[in-house]
């Protein structure tokens, strides 16, 4: 809109072009890349193949693979059921109690990711809340780091929403749960399903609190990925982070197929 001329729009687009490709698209090729390289002393990687593929998808990696599809879904459900009903009920609360709510949601991403994790492993260390050496250590922490997203998403969603077809329905006779489940939560499957999205994503890649509160039981994998790259099997942990893109983009397509199909209903 603020470029006039066919060479200034161009320019853009090429300035554009330029940044996402060494900021975006290079660092996930090379990586990518490595996956199937056997060494990489020259400016090409050599002795291409599919061995290290093959052990990121055996053994102890594809067990960490499990373990974070598994880890992500929970995470992501409770999540989304907790930021869901977070957000409706405050929409009409008193400002102060909504933005007492906003700020208390946020507050998880406003510390690192590190001091989440410290914070629940001293926490749920000892009874009557044990949950230190346990799987639900990490799910939890988890549900933490990625409630502020889904409270997000659902929010903005409900400012947008038209009040005008609650408000039919109530004067129809609806009940408040049946205005709930048949109108309201309809018209927000869209903005669940992203928010879904956002936060199976987001799981998915966490490392900074799982590593503080992860059991050797319930590894995930970026933290299998961290413990290959700091042995020095920087190929094999390549392989690992290409079978982790690829997962969460499934997954995502996924969740995408199935929110689009929900809201052609």
């Amino acid at each position: 809109m603020l470029l006039w001329t066919r060479t200034s729009r161009m320019i853009t687009w090429i300035v554009f072009a330029v940044v996402v490709l060494m900021v975006f698209v290079a660092p996930i090729a090379t990586v990518v890349i490595a996956g199937f390289a056997g060494s990489w002393t020259g400016p090409l990687p050599s002795n291409l193949g599919f061995t290290h593929f093959g052990d990121a998808l055996s053994g102890e990696n594809l067990a960490s693979l499990s373990v974070s599809l598994q880890t992500a879904f929970i995470a992501g459900a409770i999540a989304l059921v907790l930021g869901t009903w977070a957000a409706l009920s405050s929409r009409k609360a008193p400002a102060p109690v909504r933005r007492f709510t906003d700020a208390v949601f946020h507050l998880p991403i406003a510390v690192p990711s590190v001091a989440v994790g410290l914070g629940l492993l001293i926490s749920f260390n000892a009874r009557p809340l044990l949950l230190g050496g346990t799987r639900w250590i990490v799910i939890v922490a988890h549900t933490v780091l990625v409630l502020a997203f889904a409270f997000s998403a659902v929010t903005a969603a409900l400012e947008r929403l038209d009040p005008a077809y609650a408000q039919a329905a109530e004067s129809l006779g609806a009940s408040p749960f049946r205005v709930l489940t048949r109108v309201t939560l309809p018209m927000l499957t869209p903005a669940l399903g992203a928010a879904a999205g956002l936060a199976i994503a987001l799981s998915m890649g966490e490392l900074g609190a799982t590593v503080m509160v992860y059991p050797a039981t319930w590894k995930t994998l970026p933290v299998t990925i961290f413990g290959l790259s700091d042995r020095g099997q920087v190929f094999s942990a390549a392989a690992c982070t290409t079978v982790l893109l690829a997962t969460t983009l499934v997954a995502l397509i996924v969740l995408g197929r199935i929110r689009t199909r929900s809201a052609a209903r």
